[in-house]
C-alpha cells in the first residue's frame, strides 16, 4: 500500500502525500504551487474561469480535457498531467497560437476569465483542427465572460485554427514522452493518504474498490466530483474518507450490441457523447447540454445516477430506455431495472459495501419513437426543471408500449404510470393524447423553487406529451401552440 499519488504538473514529475481528501487542485495550485492563472470565480463549476487541462491516458491513448480546477479533488489526479495556462507559451516566451489570437482579435478585457478561456480553446484547438462556429460554442458553454462578449473569443478560436502545432509546442511536441511517463505513473496497488486524520483511498482495481467499501460502507465514492465538489465548496461538508474511482479503467467500458449499449459507472459523458448520438440520436442531444464542457468531460453518467438526485438529467431518459443497473460488490454483481434503484428522496437501492458498476442501455426497437426533453432557464449548462424521457411503440396506430419518466417532478425520478396507463391500448391520437394529460396530477406533486413553481411544472409536463405527440405524428409546426413545451 502506498501513501502518495503522481502526476505530471506542467513540465514537472511531481509526488504528493500531504493532501486531504477534499482538497482542491485549484486550492494546491494558487497556494502550494503560486500558480496564479487559474481564478476562483464560482467555485462550483460554471464560469470556467478555473478551467486547466488534464491529460490522461483513454484507451492507452493520451487525451487532453478542460476540467474545472475549483471542484476537482487533488486525488484524483494520479497518473494525469496537469496543464496550467503558464505553461502554454513556448520556452522562449513567444504566445501559445491561442494566445496570440486572443490579442490579435481583443478577446480580453479585464482579463479574469481569459486564463479560463484559452485552456478550453486551447483544448478544442488540439483535437479539432477546423472547428466550426457551433463547435466554437459548444466548447465555450462552460466558460462566462461579463466583460467583452463572445463575437470577440469566436473571432480568436477561428484565427487559431490557422496555425497548428509543431514539434516545439511544449503538449504536442512531447505527447509521446509524456504518454510514456503517466503509463509508469499507473496504481499497482492501492494507495491511501492520510492528512489531520482524513483518509484519501486509491484502490488499484475494482476487486480492491469492493473491499475497501465492505470496510467502509460509509465512504464517498468519487468519480468526477461535479457534485461532490459542491457539498465542499459551497456546503461545507467533511467527506472522510474519500474512495476516488476515475483512474479505474475497468469502470470506462463502452460497447455496444446488437441488443444496446454497456456503459461503464466510470464512463464520462464525453466519452459517451459520440456513441450515444450515434445509436440513440436523442439521448446524444441531451448530453450536449448537461453542464459544461468541462462538467462532461469530468462527469459521469454511473456518477449521475448513484448519487440519486431528483433532478438529474439522465435517469429519466434512461428509465423511459427501459435501462438496467449492475450493482457490485464482495458478493458480486447484482441487477436490477433502473426505476427500481430509486426508493424515495435520498435513498437508493444499494446495500453497505455497493458501488454502481454499469448501466445497459436497451436499443430502441425498430419503428420506436424515443424523445427526451430538458425544460431549464437557459439553454446551455443550467440545471432542469423539469427532464423527461419517451418511449413509444404503436401498432395499428394503437399504443402497444409506453414509457414516460421525469425528474424535478418528484422526490426521485419518476415514471408517469397513470399517464401510462391512460394511454396503452388507446389509439395514437390527439384526443387520446389530451385525455390522459390530465393523470399527470395523479403521477406527480411537484414543489415550487426557484426553478420553476408547481403550476409550471404540472403544465409543462403535459405541454410535453402533446409536444412527443406531435413530432411522432409530424406535425411540429403545431407545438406554437404549447410555449411551455420548448426547450
Amino acid at each position: 500500500m502506498t501513501g502518495s499519488i503522481s502526476f505530471i504538473l506542467n513540465g514537472e514529475e511531481m509526488e504528493v502525500r500531504d493532501f486531504g481528501p477534499t482538497e482542491t487542485l485549484l486550492d494546491w495550485l494558487r497556494l502550494s504551487r503560486r500558480l496564479t492563472g487559474s481564478k476562483e470565480g464560482c467555485a462550483e463549476g460554471d464560469c470556467g474561469a478555473c478551467t486547466v487541462l488534464v491529460g490522461r491516458l483513454v484507451e492507452d491513448r493520451l487525451v487532453y480535457e478542460g476540467v474545472n480546477a475549483c471542484i476537482r479533488f487533488l486525488g484524483s489526479l494520479n497518473a494525469t498531467h496537469i496543464v496550467t495556462v503558464e505553461y502554454l507559451a513556448a520556452a522562449r516566451g513567444a504566445l501559445h497560437p491561442v494566445q496570440s489570437a486572443m490579442v490579435d482579435c481583443h478577446g480580453s478585457q479585464c482579463g479574469f476569465c481569459t486564463p479560463g478561456f484559452i485552456m478550453s480553446l486551447t483544448a478544442l484547438w488540439l483535437t479539432n483542427p477546423k472547428p466550426t462556429r457551433d463547435d466554437i460554442e459548444r466548447a465555450l458553454q462552460g466558460n462566462l465572460c461579463r466583460c467583452t462578449g463572445y463575437e470577440a473569443i469566436i473571432k480568436a478560436a477561428e484565427k487559431a485554427s490557422e496555425t497548428r502545432a509543431d514539434a516545439s509546442d511544449p503538449l504536442y511536441g512531447g505527447a509521446e514522452k509524456i504518454a510514456s511517463r503517466l503509463r509508469d505513473l499507473a496504481l499497482t496497488e492501492t494507495a491511501t493518504i492520510e492528512k489531520d486524520g482524513e483518509r484519501s483511498i486509491l484502490p488499484a482495481s475494482i476487486a480492491d474498490l469492493a473491499t475497501i467499501l465492505a470496510c467502509e460502507p460509509k465512504a464517498t465514492i468519487v468519480a468526477g466530483s461535479t457534485d461532490t465538489g459542491l457539498w465542499v465548496t459551497k456546503q461545507m461538508r467533511k467527506l472522510d474518507p474519500v474512495v476516488f474511482i476515475g483512474h479505474l479503467s475497468e469502470l470506462q467500458s463502452l460497447a455496444v450490441t446488437p441488443q444496446g449499449i454497456h456503459i461503464g459507472a466510470g464512463v464520462t459523458y464525453t466519452q459517451a457523447f459520440d456513441t450515444l448520438s450515434r445509436e440513440i440520436p436523442a439521448f446524444g442531444r441531451l448530453i450536449a447540454r448537461i453542464g459544461g464542457q468541462q462538467v462532461r468531460n469530468m462527469g459521469t453518467i454511473g456518477g449521475n445516477i448513484a448519487n440519486g438526485s431528483p433532478i438529474g438529467d439522465t435517469p429519466p431518459a434512461l428509465i423511459a430506455l427501459g435501462a438496467e443497473l449492475t450493482l457490485s460488490g464482495v458478493n458480486g454483481p447484482r441487477r436490477l431495472p433502473l426505476e427500481s434503484y430509486f426508493i424515495e428522496y435520498g435513498k437508493q437501492d444499494r446495500k453497505p459495501g455497493e458501488f454502481v458498476e454499469s448501466v445497459f442501455v436497451p436499443r430502441p426497437k425498430a419503428g420506436a419513437h424515443y424523445a427526451v426533453y430538458k425544460i431549464s432557464k437557459r439553454r446551455d449548462e443550467d440545471i432542469s426543471a423539469a427532464c423527461g424521457g419517451f418511449y413509444l411503440e404503436l401498432e395499428n396506430n394503437t399504443v402497444k408500449t409506453i414509457r414516460i419518466a421525469f425528474g424535478g417532478m418528484a422526490g426521485t425520478p419518476k415514471r408517469a404510470s397513470a399517464v401510462e396507463a391512460a394511454l396503452t391500448g388507446k389509439p395514437w391520437t390527439e384526443e387520446t393524447v389530451k385525455a390522459a394529460q390530465a393523470a399527470f396530477d395523479t403521477d406527480y406533486q411537484p414543489l415550487t423553487d426557484w426553478r420553476a413553481t408547481a403550476d409550471y411544472r404540472r403544465l409543462a409536463v403535459k405541454n410535453l406529451l402533446m409536444r412527443f405527440y406531435l413530432e411522432t405524428t409530424g406535425n411540429p409546426q403545431e407545438l406554437k401552440r404549447y410555449p411551455e413545451a420548448a426547450e
